[in-house]
């Protein structure tokens, strides 16, 4: 799976597309002036979006849908082709979750997630595949988490469908390579990020939801998925060092890791300040369906704007040869003093 090489507009379409790291998406690909088609279940969000696509020179189109009913997905593939003609790029991000003990999760509440948050990317890439694969031609980019690997208390229903995803992600990431296919799966993991989904949530905490530290920008979410897009021969990408410390962590000593999330993670995923209620959660229905919520939550001060995980993470060769280069000189100075 070799990089592609871009000589003219592409034609992406992005689920989730009206706030966090969608709508951060959204402003990443239409400053390349892409054509976009964008997904989410909120008007008010999909207007406010194309908007800012359209302000950047990007042509837009907008669909409402919700990507756990597979017939929805591939309305929006037909419309997205009809429109714009063959798919390039899809990047699949929409989601919804609860943050609640798991016997305070409801099966309906669970099955919800599992819905939109697992079966929504994979209704979306069957979509997409089923015009790909013919064409031998085309990228999908799964926005991932940590937690894709590390599950997280109070996060069940959202932990195990990142967990489903990420299983998910490699078998067909396998069949693809298999069959010598020229379509490209990627996927990028991501940190706790400063999004809007902390306040519409459903959320049965005694805490207002909040990400656990340290939290970046949706910007820098939404540049890694655009570098995946463009370079998606990696199976995956990490973005923040503590993506990475919590992947290295989790392989290395997972039941230590057990322990120290049974202490700390409750505490760290609410504020101090009282939940009031659940008036705007988006479980069910848009949180963003009569007004915009934009790209970020109400934590820009503590959020970080860049990582030097994700650098590492795109330049592996690069980091590669220098580790050997070094390894070589040092043995190179080993061999004089002997």
């Amino acid at each position: 799976m070799t990089r592609r090489t871009r000589s003219k507009p592409r034609t992406v379409v992005i689920t989730g597309a009206t706030a966090g790291v969608g709508r951060a998406c959204v402003r990443a690909f239409a400053t390349g002036g892409d054509r976009l088609v964008l997904v989410a279940r909120g008007m008010a969000g999909l207007r406010a979006a194309s908007a800012e696509a359209e302000a950047a020179g990007s042509p837009v189109r907008t669909v409402l849908a919700d990507v756990s009913d597979p017939e929805a997905c591939e309305a929006v593939a037909a419309r997205a082709e009809a429109e714009f003609g063959p798919i390039d790029v899809w990047v699949n991000d929409a989601f919804v979750s609860v943050f609640a003990p798991f016997t305070e999760i409801s099966p309906a509440e669970f099955q919800r997630v599992t819905d939109v948050t697992y079966l929504g990317y994979v209704n979306a890439t069957r979509a997409a595949l089923s015009r790909m694969l013919p064409r031998d031609h085309g990228t999908i980019v799964q926005v991932g988490s940590a937690i894709a690997y590390r599950g997280i208390p109070l996060q069940t229903a959202y932990s195990g469908a990142k967990h489903a995803i990420q299983g998910w992600h490699e078998a067909l990431r396998c069949e693809l390579l298999a069959s010598g296919s020229g379509v490209r799966v990627t996927m990028v993991q991501l940190p706790a990020v400063n999004t809007p989904q902390f306040d519409w949530v459903l959320n049965r905490l005694r805490g207002r939801a909040r990400p656990v530290p340290p939290v970046h920008q949706p910007e820098l979410a939404a540049r890694a998925v655009r570098y995946a897009a463009d370079h998606p021969g990696r199976r995956e990408y990490w973005v923040g060092g503590s993506t990475a410390a919590t992947l290295i962590a989790n392989s290395l000593a997972p039941g230590l890791l057990d322990r120290y999330l049974a202490r700390t993670g409750i505490a760290a995923q609410q504020d101090d300040e009282l939940h009031r209620g659940q008036d705007r959660a988006n479980l069910w229905a848009p949180a963003d369906a009569a007004a915009d919520r934009g790209a970020h939550g109400r934590f820009d001060e503590e959020s970080r704007e860049r990582s030097t995980q994700l650098w590492a993470s795109q330049h592996h060769g690069l980091l590669a040869a220098g580790g050997a280069a070094l390894l070589g000189a040092a043995a190179g100075a080993l061999a004089r003093r002997r």
